[in-house]
């Protein structure tokens, strides 16, 4: 009893940081100017600034509501814990919500640490298949279901915008996600880089172990921006007829969009949706994306060489490795964090190592 009344105390003083680190007074402050701003006749007239005064609403409203939570719980769990003294069969129902309380006040500090401009928006997610044909393209597939299942556990909404299936649609070439969900990009963006497989081939007749490549790519959606400008007359959109076998592809055959930004040789496409304007419309998205993501990288190189650092390329920057043969194991090289759980993070069990890189990475 004396362990879980020591770390009772601990989490209250977490609450505590929390509550000072986000400054719940003056955010309550903030609510009140905006929601006078709401109530005014005319602030619909400027839609744009008004989405943005809605979305900050709601964004401080969450912040609040999450901090009041925290502490009823608290002041709950510490009643209940006087209860427990002398009623012992209630241990199993108070660890579930001392547990549940401690993970939620885990993943609030793990969004303190996203300071990034874009860490709140939703992202584009590339996987693409390194050399070696089916295996590739086999491991390109393990990796889209392990993030998958990722993004479902984690409320994100993820819709695939393009997809380049392997030879005999057994595998992916390459394929594209939209991720949506507040902080999408914040978890998602030091994910990029390449992924390493080593496994007993399931397409050799010998059963010989073989290693795979696959690179994963992270962008933040942005909308047009001073920072990213893009001339009409710099582009040159292709319709053309969606691929795959059937099935989600049989109604919009017709509806597919590519669009290439001519000076940068830049090509990105869309056939999710079922017409050409929408394909197009996402297509754009995900087309400014990608060049904000090479003038970061201008900025970074450059950074880089005043600094005298070696700038390495997308596909030498390898940052995990899956070991299912001869032993089992899934290490990220960058933070050493490493389980022995191989089912369980193929299966998109990626909290203990997307939550280290937030906290020691950047």
């Amino acid at each position: 009893m004396e362990i879980i009344h020591k770390e009772l105390l601990e989490i209250e003083e977490r609450i505590s940081f929390l509550d000072k680190k986000l400054d719940t007074e003056n955010l309550k402050k903030r609510i009140e100017i905006l929601e006078k701003q709401t109530e005014s006749l005319d602030f619909w007239d400027n839609q744009e600034n008004a989405k943005e005064v809605s979305q900050e609403l709601k964004e401080l409203r969450e912040d609040v509501l999450v901090l009041e939570t925290f502490k009823k719980e608290m002041s709950d769990l510490k009643d209940f814990f006087i209860i427990l003294e002398e009623s012992p069969d209630l241990e199993e129902e108070f660890e579930g919500r001392f547990l549940k309380l401690k993970k939620d006040i885990l993943k609030k500090e793990v969004e303190l640490n996203f300071t990034s401009k874009y860490d709140v928006n939703n992202a584009i997610f590339t996987i693409m298949s390194g050399a070696g044909g089916k295996e590739a393209e086999d491991w390109t597939l393990m990796l889209l279901r392990m993030y998958q299942r990722y993004f479902e556990k984690k409320g994100f909404n993820a819709i695939i915008l393009d997809e380049l299936l392997g030879e005999g649609n057994e595998g992916i070439k390459s394929v594209s996600l939209e991720v949506s969900g507040k902080y999408a990009y914040g978890y998602l963006r030091r994910e990029g880089g390449v992924h390493r497989l080593v496994r007993l081939s399931p397409f050799s007749a010998q059963n010989l172990r073989h290693t795979s490549f696959a690179l994963v790519d992270v962008m933040p959606v942005i909308k047009e921006t001073a920072e990213v400008k893009v001339n009409p007359e710099d582009l040159r959109v292709d319709c053309y007829r969606a691929s795959g076998p059937g099935g989600q592809y049989v109604n919009k055959r017709d509806s597919a969009v590519r669009i290439t930004h001519i000076p940068t040789n830049t090509v990105v496409s869309c056939q999710v949706e079922r017409s050409q304007g929408k394909n197009k419309e996402k297509a754009m998205s995900v087309l400014l994306s990608k060049l904000f993501m090479l003038e970061e990288q201008k900025r970074r190189e450059e950074l880089a060489k005043e600094k005298g650092e070696k700038v390495s390329a997308g596909w030498g920057n390898q940052i995990r490795s899956y070991v299912l043969q001869p032993y089992r194991m899934v290490k990220d090289l960058r933070t050493r964090v490493e389980t022995s759980n191989t089912d369980a993070v193929l299966d998109g069990d990626l909290d203990k190592f997307i939550e280290e890189e937030i906290r020691v990475l950047d």
